[in-house]
C-alpha cells in the first residue's frame, strides 16, 4: 500500500489535466488546482508517515 502512495498525486494531476482540456482551459489557468493537489498529497503523506512512527 505504502509503495503506491506516489500514484495519488499522479492520478489526481492526470484527472485535473483531463478536466482542464475537456473544458478548454490552459494548464496555466489550472495552476492553482495543481498546487492544491500537491498540498493535499503532502498532507496524506505526512499523516501516513506519522501513523507509521506512532504504531511501530
Amino acid at each position: 500500500m505504502i509503495r503506491l502512495l506516489f500514484m495519488i498525486p499522479l492520478v489526481l494531476c492526470l484527472a485535473w489535466v483531463l478536466y482542464l482540456k475537456a473544458n478548454n482551459y490552459s494548464l496555466k489557468q489550472g495552476k492553482q488546482g495543481f498546487i492544491y493537489i500537491l498540498i493535499f498529497s503532502a498532507v496524506i503523506a505526512a499523516v501516513y508517515t506519522a501513523l507509521m512512527y506512532l504504531t511501530s
